[in-house]
């Protein structure tokens, strides 16, 4: 059974690699792990048309407990896009940038793992 230091583990690692996939793909990450007091935003990334990006990645091991992005539920969506919102005002950019909603999943780890990127996914 998998304890809770192990999910963080397994958690920081997917992000890592999430991160190593958007370099790749010509995205400039600006944040991570952005705490505020509504919630916690992954990633937060340009792409090549300066669109602000933020990025849920959610990682599994395997399909034992049903596909990643079944775990981004409307509540979590509302969450993550008020999260934004103050990021966006914290950082003077509300109003002034271009933005979207993306998710990661990843499935596996270390040497193999399948990576799928949804763009604007809500």
């Amino acid at each position: 059974m998998f304890g809770k230091k192990r999910y963080k583990e397994l958690g920081n690692l997917g992000e890592d690699m999430a991160c190593h996939y958007l370099l790749q793909k010509g995205y400039k990450i600006i944040d991570r792990n952005i705490r505020n007091k509504i919630g916690e935003i992954d990633i937060v990334a340009k792409d090549a048309e300066d669109v602000y990006v933020f990025i849920e990645v959610k990682t599994r091991k395997s399909l034992d407990y049903g596909l990643p992005l079944e775990a981004i539920n409307y509540r979590k969506q509302n969450k993550i896009k008020n999260t934004a919102i103050f990021y966006l005002k914290h950082k003077n950019l509300y109003d002034k940038v271009s933005i979207r909603f993306d998710c990661i999943s990843i499935i596996g780890a270390y040497e193999s793992y399948q990576i799928e990127h949804l763009e604007n996914i809500f």
